[in-house]
């Protein structure tokens, strides 16, 4: 909040975390008694966390009108708990705003009206161009006398990864070989940082402390390349032309790979080679997806004046 000047929220539900379940309960519970003392028309959620799902299904049950702020998004993945989330919302929402085409589409297979979906772009890219002249260079680059193009940045933290110790391990050593002798920079997320039971003696694998977002986004910016199981990071580097491995099977940001930096691998056996092509310079340079220009909140709050004035 304070890195990237957010204002302090009017007001906090205070449900923590816990199960999916338990999480979903409590939000639902709580965003109900706030509806009821606060007279809001016009409920708009964004993403696929368990917070857009739980508001969802309170303001459509109340009678609100129901906005989702990157709607149509999918992986087709059901193991996958936000898509589980993005489904739910987009059957109850009444106007959507997408990123890509892709997600336009996704909704009109679905059964959405062409007037209910509004492309208005990438609200994560207006949060980067934003704040690109603000980044900030991690005390890890003196520590470990990093170079620019000249280290590797690691993210880890989807279930299939990471769950299991072996497989996670199986991961981190066959990135640790296929390097080029450069530096893995490893911000390691918490929920990965609790299946490291044992240490691991890996020569260029560099375990940090998690970092704050302009701290994070100067260690993407300036990398030879990303290794990452996340979503917004396929997104991120795409927009800063860095190379990206998406250690996944699918992705929910197809834009990414068919225009952007980004490719799938699904399979470990294929990281060898497509991180032998970014230390060669043989990646593919890419191209910005269309409306990700740091504009999309000016577009989206002028479809709001459209629509509700």
């Amino acid at each position: 909040f304070r890195e990237l000047n957010i204002p302090e929220p009017d007001t906090n539900l205070n449900c923590g975390s816990g199960t999916h379940a338990e999480q979903t309960a409590s939000i639902m519970i709580g965003f109900e008694k706030y509806l009821t003392t606060n007279n809001a028309e016009i409920i708009m959620v964004v993403g696929d966390v368990n917070s857009t799902l739980a508001c969802s299904i309170v303001a459509k049950k109340m009678n609100r009108q129901l906005i989702h702020i990157e709607g149509g998004i999918r992986s087709f993945d059901l193991t996958m708990p936000e898509e589980i989330n993005r489904l739910v919302t987009d059957s109850i929402t009444d106007h959507f705003f997408t990123t890509s085409s892709f997600a336009n589409n996704n909704l009109i297979k679905s059964g959405i009206e062409e007037n209910q979906i509004h492309f208005v772009g990438n609200t994560m890219i207006d949060t980067l161009f934003t704040n690109q002249n603000n980044l900030k260079q991690p005390k890890c680059f003196n520590t470990l006398k990093l170079q620019n193009k000249k280290y590797w940045s690691l993210t880890l933290h989807r279930p299939s990864n990471v769950d299991n110790e072996q497989e996670l391990e199986k991961i981190i050593t066959e990135i640790n070989n296929n390097c080029g002798g450069l530096p893995v920079i490893f911000p390691v997320h918490p929920r990965t940082k609790n299946k490291l039971t044992k240490t691991f003696t890996l020569a260029h694998i560099k375990f940090i402390e998690p970092l704050g977002y302009l701290e994070f986004m100067y260690l993407i910016s300036n990398s030879i390349g990303v290794i990452t199981d996340s979503g917004g990071i396929q997104e991120e580097t795409t927009v800063l032309h860095v190379p990206c491995l998406t250690l996944r099977e699918n992705t929910e940001r197809p834009e990414t790979i068919s225009i952007g930096t980004n490719m799938l691998i699904p399979e470990l056996s294929l990281l060898e080679n497509n991180m032998k092509n970014i230390i060669s310079g043989k990646w593919k340079q890419g191209a910005v997806p269309e409306l990700w220009d740091g504009k999309t909140s000016e577009r989206i709050l002028n479809t709001l004046v459209k629509l509700y004035s």
